[in-house]
């Protein structure tokens, strides 16, 4: 029988732990100084007055290759459950896992010939 009496320190928890970040961003709401001032206002940089504009237009290969290493490197860290449990799975994940690395080698090799991971 499914007894939910069982479950009350999981709960607990949860509640507790949703309780936390909620009473301690609002308490430093009203702890907080509240004046704006014009020095509170401009922005800051090391000290110096800022000169021009603080909108700074970066190139979308920059992104593109944060994208692309965020992909890779998540991707490759679904490899490690393949790796620790290859002797007890057999040959048919191991075949899985050669197929999933494939894929993965085909977006690599389309995002180096699309120019992807050119730094210049």
């Amino acid at each position: 029988m499914f007894l939910l009496y069982e479950y009350d320190i999981f709960w607990a928890f949860l509640i507790i732990s949703c309780l936390i970040p909620i009473l301690v961003f609002f308490i430093s709401g009203f702890l907080a100084p509240s004046s704006k001032g014009p020095e509170k206002l401009s922005s800051y940089e090391s000290g110096i007055e800022p000169i021009g504009d603080a909108w700074l237009q970066f190139r979308i290969r920059y992104y593109m290759f944060a994208l692309v290493f965020v992909v890779f490197d998540v991707e490759t860290v679904f490899l490690y459950p393949w790796a620790m449990s290859f002797d007890v799975l057999g040959v048919s994940v191991f075949v899985e896992a050669l197929i999933f690395v494939l894929i993965l080698i085909v977006g690599l090799v389309y995002a180096w010939r699309k120019g992807a991971l050119e730094w210049s």
